[in-house]
């Protein structure tokens, strides 16, 4: 099936704060080199915090990684869990049409969306509320008939109780997920016929359902107000940090924040620029590794073109470019910049130029 990028885009993506600390943590997950490892969290996370996948979307995830735009775009198309058009602003309905499914009735609820949400999948509803389309096996075979509603399975279904849940839905109320016939979870129909003494004291839905019910977190898209959100090393980190900072002493006054264009009071000194780069031309700044090709366009328009002006650069002016440069705070510190750039300019090569030069980003 040819995937393409939706023909109307919007002009820009930028996560909300909440997302963009939960990026900045998966990304710590991977050791040095290996922070593209990260792409697939980053962009369903961008996909549940938009409804789907947009252009800037990926772009901006390629400029978080330090990968060519090309390389996230042909991971956003080969996985069908990325939505590449606009999806219902309540919810994107997916059928599960593979055997189990298709045996107990999963044709009556596609018959179902053509007839409330759209004749084709894909399409949007009239009211802009809901969207569908089918799905190959989605795991839950021993429920079938089943949907995927956002992040959640409504199994043991009938046309009727999946017209309703849609009904409910549009109503601005979320049904819970998990079996809609009585059943716990994936036990016979008939009730337990063996492990009988597992089914005291259990919690009143299966697991899946009942965390989703505890978070308030069913159908819903990612916006920053989950719990819990951040994953537990950054908490840890911002606790050891807190910890280990000095106090202050008793009666002295803390130094008001800079105003919105202040400069920082942090030791920070701006380093020497150019307004044009030399006769020969400016330097492929993409060959240090964290600089795309719009973070270069930045780069030459602050006045920065070839690899020996970052070489030069001291601790006061990495500490400056580390918080100017808008949009990529942190970026020249966390990639070592400099040192990169004092490699490729005594001509040598690092890792990513390396892998630049071979086309591998």
């Amino acid at each position: 099936m040819l995937r393409r990028l939706y023909h109307d885009q919007p002009e820009s993506f930028a996560f909300t704060p909440a997302n963009q600390a939960w990026a900045e943590a998966q990304i710590k997950k991977y050791p040095e080199g290996r922070q593209q490892s990260a792409i697939i969290p980053l962009l369903w996370r961008a996909q549940e915090q938009e409804g789907w996948l947009t252009r800037p979307a990926i772009e901006g995830v390629a400029e978080m990684l330090g990968m060519a735009y090309i390389r996230v775009l042909e991971v956003a198309t080969f996985y069908f869990m990325f939505q590449l058009q606009p999806v219902g602003s309540v919810a994107h309905v997916q059928v599960c049409g593979t055997l189990s499914c298709m045996i107990c009735g999963a044709e009556d609820l596609i018959g179902v969306c053509k007839e409330k949400i759209a004749d084709k999948a894909h399409e949007v509803s009239a009211d802009g509320k809901f969207s569908w389309e089918e799905v190959e096996c989605l795991g839950s075979c021993s429920n079938a008939p089943m949907v995927q509603i956002g992040k959640d399975y409504y199994e043991d279904l009938t046309s009727e109780k999946f017209a309703w849940i849609l009904d409910e839905l549009a109503a601005g109320r979320a049904p819970t997920p998990g079996p809609q016939n009585g059943r716990y979870a994936a036990e016979p129909l008939g009730g337990l016929t063996s492990l009988g003494e597992f089914d005291s004291g259990k919690t009143k839905y299966n697991a899946s359902a009942q965390l989703a019910s505890d978070i308030g977190d069913t159908v819903k898209r990612i916006d920053g107000t989950e719990v819990p959100l951040i994953t537990p090393w950054v908490k840890s980190e911002k606790v050891a940090a807190k910890a280990a900072a000095p106090k202050a002493k008793a009666g002295a006054k803390r130094k008001a924040a800079p105003k919105s264009g202040e400069k920082a009071t942090v030791a920070a000194k701006k380093p020497r620029t150019m307004k044009s780069p030399r006769k020969a031309g400016a330097d492929d700044l993409k060959m240090i590794k964290g600089v795309g090709p719009k973070l270069e366009k930045l780069l030459n328009t602050l006045g920065f073109y070839h690899f020996d002006q970052i070489a030069k650069w001291s601790a006061k002016e990495l500490s400056w470019a580390d918080d100017n440069i808008e949009g990529f705070k942190g970026r020249a510190s966390r990639d070592n910049w400099v040192e990169q750039a004092r490699k490729l300019v005594s001509g040598q090569e690092t890792e990513f130029s390396i892998r630049v030069f071979d086309g591998d980003v």
